[in-house]
């Protein structure tokens, strides 16, 4: 009889590890836009008519992706899937930095440029089959230190924020804090069209200056750029269906940077119109280089993955091997 029950102990905890290794983790904002509530509620019934243990989490404030993403660490859990948009997938990997739980997306937002360039379907149950079926991608993300101040203390502290996508700073960053949160819900892209408008009709930026290194590891910086608004790429895709950093890959562990070297609004408006056209790299007036680490100076607005986070001075390096992010088999 002694062998019959270490047999079904064995068979019990052979299955019960399986089933456990199937448990999936939906963390959803539900206000992400064109009906989201509803989308990921179908995506989590979708996914347990499947056979999946799913546990499904709303995000009520910012922060709690990030928080709920955090709290899967030690578990025995297969995936975590990020339903919303940027913000939402920027709040999951934060929480998921150096987790062995990879990561998918479920684009729902205003806009999902990480979906854009992974070549993730914005079908749900497309997404939701390169969720469960994709290819698992060890990828780099950008790491930011720069300087936040606290509405309750009124105090300014250092604060250390990753990233997948980019770091925009300056006319980009001032638009994306001037963005009307109830107007967004509503018009979606629309927002940011006119909060950037409004930036610049009223175009005043200050000087910045980035200084920065091939890599980590070099002893002396490669060189240093002046300029008023930079944007520092992780990925291609910017704002969208535009490519503002047309070499940045998110498996390549460095940056391609944008920077802009013009104050008045006529050139501004032409650098806008130039990562619309995909023209914006080949001006004479800007500055285009890789970089594995930055360092800026100057007082300007700092925004990441399209949402405005503080001021600089910054520092901007590369987290290797940070992410264990879900993609398509031919990403």
């Amino acid at each position: 009889m002694g062998l019959y029950v270490y047999l079904y102990l064995y068979l019990c905890l052979y299955f019960g590890s399986r089933q456990l290794a199937e448990k999936i983790i939906l963390i959803g904002n539900p206000i992400a836009g064109g009906g989201a509530a509803f989308k990921i509620k179908k995506a989590s019934d979708f996914l347990i008519n499947k056979g999946y243990d799913v546990k499904l989490m709303f995000t009520g404030r910012k922060g709690d992706a990030e928080t709920f993403a955090r709290g899967t660490a030690g578990q025995p859990i297969r995936l975590v899937i990020a339903a919303g948009g940027d913000g939402t997938y920027n709040e999951v990997a934060n929480g998921l930095v150096g987790s062995s739980v990879p990561m998918a997306i479920l684009p729902l937002g205003t806009t999902s440029v990480l979906a854009q360039e992974l070549n993730i379907p914005l079908a749900l149950k497309k997404a939701l089959a390169v969720a469960i079926n994709g290819a698992i991608q060890t990828v780099h993300l950008g790491k930011i230190t720069f300087s936040r101040d606290d509405s309750l203390s009124h105090q300014t502290s250092r604060v250390t924020r990753y990233f997948l996508l980019m770091a925009g700073i300056g006319f980009d960053a001032e638009a994306t804090m001037g963005v009307n949160e109830r107007i967004k819900k509503f018009t979606g892209r629309g927002a940011y069209f006119l909060s950037g408008t409004k930036v610049l009709l009223h175009y005043s930026p200050s000087p910045i200056t980035l200084s920065f290194r091939q890599g980590p590891a070099d002893s002396a910086p490669a060189g240093n750029v002046n300029g008023y608004s930079a944007i520092i790429g992780k990925a291609s895709y910017y704002g969208g269906t535009f490519k503002a950093t047309p070499d940045a890959r998110l498996t390549e562990p460095y940056f391609y940077v944008f920077v802009t070297h013009r104050k008045n609004r006529r050139s501004l408006f032409r650098y806008i119109i130039g990562v619309i056209t995909g023209k914006n790299i080949t001006f004479r007036d800007i500055s285009y280089f890789k970089a594995g680490e930055i360092v800026v100076d100057g007082k300007s607005p700092v925004q990441i993955d399209g949402d405005y986070e503080g001021t600089t001075p910054a520092k901007v390096e590369i987290e290797r091997n940070a992410l264990k992010l879900v993609t398509p088999a031919f990403f």
